[in-house]
């Protein structure tokens, strides 16, 4: 291996077996061969270790390197070890569920052939046929493509997730990601709002969408995750202050005051139970009903987290 790369893929994955075969094959097939790829698994849980010595014999030209926690340390850890071990002059961030296409290194790479710029490719999430994704899942990853892509740039910071890049130079001067935010989600939010604070720009490449496996693919999974996210949102707030996220305005309505009622009884086990009655009874209810009740679900999930952030109790 070089003792320099044009680029390097960062990976955090946890209980990621199952998913890294179809990440590492089609970074097998890229157009450049000037990458490495370093896969952090972030406490082994499913022998990824394994399977990554197996990956790694099959496809030698990646460059994979994997580094392995002992235990859970949370995935802004799990990017900034990879981030401090890679070669690369630009940092690739893929999580472990995309299938980038063979194009994806090279246009992360020449998206930083001008002044520094903080570089989003936004994911195309696939389902399977799930009842929440037929009533409500697909649906909504559309509409927050539309709304990303419609963004104004000096708001599309608020977008940075897990098909971004950044120079390593740029990465080393913001000091990684913020290690405070150890369990689900606004590492990345974090992150893409130092980049502006900073005075880089971050940017949306339309290119870079890329096919995302997605891990949400019911009702209760979806809403655990707002319940989690809601929570460390608290994180973000505290170091910020809420002026940033202004712009995010809740409008007064009739919704609004339902979903902060049922908020008020929505904890892990409510989640769970509630969002799996919610799709076992999709099939026999009208469409647009279905639809809202998961919303319900999922928008409860996120202003409990808020409110109550110890609520908050699994790890990811």
């Amino acid at each position: 291996m070089n003792s320099q790369v044009g680029a390097s893929v960062v990976v955090p994955s946890r209980g990621g077996a199952l998913r890294l075969p179809v990440l590492l094959s089609a970074l097998a097939r890229q157009d450049s061969d000037d990458f490495e790829v370093i896969v952090v698994v972030d406490g082994d849980i499913d022998n990824s270790a394994g399977t990554l010595q197996r990956l790694a014999t099959e496809h030698p030209g990646v460059g994979l390197r994997t580094i392995i926690f002992p235990e859970n340390r949370g995935r802004a850890a799990a990017l900034n070890a990879g981030a401090a071990a890679a070669l690369g002059r630009v940092l690739i961030r893929s999580d472990d569920d995309l299938e980038p296409s063979t194009d994806y290194v090279r246009n992360h790479v020449a998206a930083h052939e001008g002044d520094p710029v903080g570089v989003v490719g936004l994911c195309r999430n696939v389902f399977p046929e799930t009842a929440y994704a037929r009533v409500y899942g697909r649906a909504a990853d559309e509409r927050f493509r539309s709304d990303a892509l419609a963004s104004d740039g000096d708001d599309q910071w608020r977008y940075w997730a897990g098909n971004v890049s950044v120079l390593r130079e740029v990465h080393e001067r913001l000091g990684g990601y913020d290690e405070r935010y150890r369990a689900y989600g606004w590492e990345d939010v974090d992150y893409g709002y130092r980049l502006r604070k900073t005075g880089i720009p971050v940017r949306i490449q339309p290119s870079l969408t890329t096919a995302h496996h997605v891990a949400a693919t019911t009702t209760d999974v979806r809403a655990m995750r707002a319940l989690h996210s809601g929570a460390a949102r608290e994180i973000f707030i505290a170091k910020h202050g809420p002026e940033p996220l202004m712009a995010i305005r809740q409008r007064t309505s009739l919704w609004s005051t339902l979903v902060a009622a049922t908020s008020m009884i929505t904890n892990e086990r409510t989640i769970k139970v509630g969002g799996r009655a919610i799709d076992e009874a999709s099939p026999v209810l009208p469409r647009w009903l279905a639809e809202k009740l998961v919303a319900l679900a999922v928008e409860s999930a996120g202003r409990a987290g808020i409110v109550h952030p110890d609520r908050a109790r699994t790890h990811f």
